[in-house]
C-alpha cells in the first residue's frame, strides 16, 4: 500500500469531499499509534448503497426538467461522479409515500385474476430505467408490502394496522408471485422480498401486523412454498423489516424453526427507536450462515435543508450496522418535494436529495454527501476487516475492496479536533480529524 487519499466534508466549510494534500508515510516511532488496521483478518462481504423508488419520489422525479432528472440519476447512480447505488427497494402497491392508497387487484378477487401493475408504469418503472440506464446493469431490488388490499384484513382498511385474515394467506402469497413476474415481464428483475414492512407498527398509513410467530407460519407455510412452486425460489426472503429494538427476539422466533428458517436469506433492519447496533451481532451469532440488511432508514418531521446533523445520523448508523454484520443499506426515499413528501397521511421526510418541482430546483442535503464517504470508496463484493483503536469519540469501519485498495471512513460528531495515527502492514501516517466531519482515507 503505497498511495493514501484522504477525502474529508467538514462543517466548517461545508464543501463536500475535499481532497487533503500531502499525506505521507512516515517511520514507524515510539508514538502511540491511535488506529491500527488488520487486513488480513476479514469478515462480511459488503452488497451496495441504495434508495427507494417510491411512487413519491418518482412522482417528484417526473416533474423536473430532463437536466435535473439526469443530474438526480447521475448524482445517484454514476459510478464514478455519484454514490454509485446498485440498490433499491420498491413497494408491493402503496405504502405512505404513494399519492394514496391502492392496489393491483379488484375488490375480492382471491384468484387475483384482475392482477395489474399499471399504475406503476406511470412513475415507478420509468424512474427505475432511467437508474438502471445509468447503471449499466441489473439493480439488486428488494420489493416490500406495507398492507395487502383492504378486503384481506380484520380490519377492512389499509391503513391503521390490521391483520391478514387467514383464510387469505395463499392468495396473498400468490400476490407476491404476481408482482415479481409483472415487474420481471417489465424488465425489472426483483432479487427479493421482505414479508412486511414493519409488522409490529400500526401506522396511520398502510400497515399490517404480523406477531413473530405468524410471520414464522406464514413464511414456512404459504409465501415460502408458493415462491418455490412458482420458480422463484431463488429469490431472498428477508424477515422483520422493521427495528433494531427487538430485532434479536423476532429473527429468533423465526429462524429458530429449520421450516421457516429454509426459505429466509435474512434480516431487515431500520434505524427508527433505536441505536443498539450491538443486536445485529447478536443475530449474527445465532444465526451466521443467515444475512443482515439495512432496509429502510430517513430523518423524520419533515425536509431540513441545510442541517448537518442529519448527515451524521446516516453516518452513524450506518457505521454501528457495517461494525456489526450488515451487509448493505438502502436507505428510504430518492426525492422529496420541499416539503418531505408526498405523503397520502402527512407523514412528511428529509431525503438526501431534494426536489423544488415549482422552481425546477434540486437540493443536495449533508446526507448525501456523508453517504457518498462510504459508497463511492466502499465498492460492492468488498469485506470488512479487524481494527484495533485507542481514539475515544470517533467511529470508524474499515474495508477492503475487491481491488486490494482499503477504505477507512472516520466520523467525528464533536466540536474537537483529533489528532490520530494510522498504522497499516507496519507503515505509519498521521490524519487530522476536523471537528464536525467525515474522512475516507483510501490506500492502494
Amino acid at each position: 500500500m503505497k498511495n493514501i487519499t484522504v477525502i474529508q466534508t467538514r462543517k466548517e466549510t461545508g464543501r463536500p469531499w475535499e481532497q487533503v494534500n500531502n499525506i505521507e508515510w512516515k517511520q514507524k516511532s515510539d508514538k502511540a499509534v491511535l488506529l491500527k488496521l488488520f487486513p488480513e483478518k476479514q469478515h462480511q462481504e459488503w452488497l451496495g448503497f441504495g434508495g427507494a423508488f417510491t411512487e413519491a419520489a418518482a412522482y417528484n422525479w417526473s416533474q423536473l426538467s430532463e437536466a435535473n432528472k439526469d443530474a438526480i440519476i447521475n448524482a445517484y447512480f454514476n459510478k464514478e461522479t455519484g454514490l454509485g447505488y446498485n440498490l433499491g427497494r420498491t413497494a408491493i402497491h402503496s405504502s405512505d409515500f404513494a399519492l394514496g392508497n391502492y392496489t393491483y387487484v379488484e375488490e375480492g378477487d382471491v384468484n387475483l385474476e384482475s392482477f395489474n401493475i399499471e399504475r406503476e408504469q406511470k412513475y415507478v418503472l420509468p424512474f427505475i430505467k432511467a437508474a438502471e440506464s445509468e447503471v449499466q446493469e441489473t439493480i439488486t431490488i428488494l420489493a416490500s408490502p406495507w398492507s395487502p388490499p383492504a378486503w384481506m384484513k380484520t380490519n377492512g382498511e389499509m391503513n391503521h394496522g390490521g391483520k391478514l385474515i387467514d383464510k387469505y394467506r395463499e392468495a396473498w402469497a400468490n400476490y407476491y408471485v404476481k408482482y415479481i413476474k409483472a415487474m420481471e415481464a417489465e424488465g425489472v428483475p426483483i432479487w427479493g422480498i421482505s414479508v412486511q414492512n414493519e409488522p409490529e407498527a400500526t401506522q396511520v398509513w398502510d400497515s399490517c401486523i404480523y406477531t413473530a410467530e405468524e410471520e414464522r407460519d406464514f413464511v414456512k407455510n404459504f409465501l415460502g412454498p408458493i415462491m418455490e412452486e412458482n420458480g422463484l425460489g431463488d429469490k431472498k426472503i428477508i424477515i422483520w423489516d422493521h427495528n433494531r429494538d427487538v430485532i434479536v427476539e423476532r429473527a429468533t422466533a423465526v429462524l429458530s424453526d429449520p421450516e421457516a428458517a429454509k426459505y429466509v436469506w435474512g434480516t431487515g433492519n431500520h434505524w427508527y427507536v433505536s441505536e443498539e447496533f450491538e443486536n445485529l451481532s447478536k443475530v449474527h451469532d445465532a444465526f451466521p450462515d443467515k444475512h443482515l440488511l439495512f432496509t429502510e432508514g430517513c430523518i423524520e418531521g419533515g425536509v431540513k435543508l441545510g442541517a448537518w446533523h442529519t448527515g451524521e445520523r446516516y453516518a452513524r448508523n450506518i457505521i454501528g450496522d457495517m461494525n456489526n454484520w450488515l451487509e448493505g443499506f438502502i436507505d428510504w426515499n430518492l426525492v422529496l418535494d420541499i416539503q418531505g413528501g408526498p405523503n397520502h397521511v402527512g407523514n412528511y421526510c428529509d431525503a438526501p436529495i431534494i426536489a423544488d418541482t415549482e422552481k425546477d430546483e434540486v437540493h443536495f442535503n449533508s446526507s448525501y454527501y456523508y453517504i457518498g464517504h462510504f459508497s463511492k470508496f466502499i465498492k460492492p463484493g468488498a469485506k470488512r476487516i479487524a481494527h484495533e483503536t485507542e481514539l475515544a469519540d470517533v467511529s470508524l469501519v474499515a474495508f477492503r475492496n475487491e481491488d486490494e485498495s482499503i477504505a477507512v471512513v472516520l466520523l467525528n460528531e464533536t466540536e474537537a479536533k483529533k489528532e490520530m495515527s494510522i498504522e497499516l502492514e507496519g507503515e505509519v501516517m498521521d490524519l487530522a480529524i476536523p471537528a464536525r466531519s467525515i474522512t475516507t482515507v483510501v490506500f492502494t
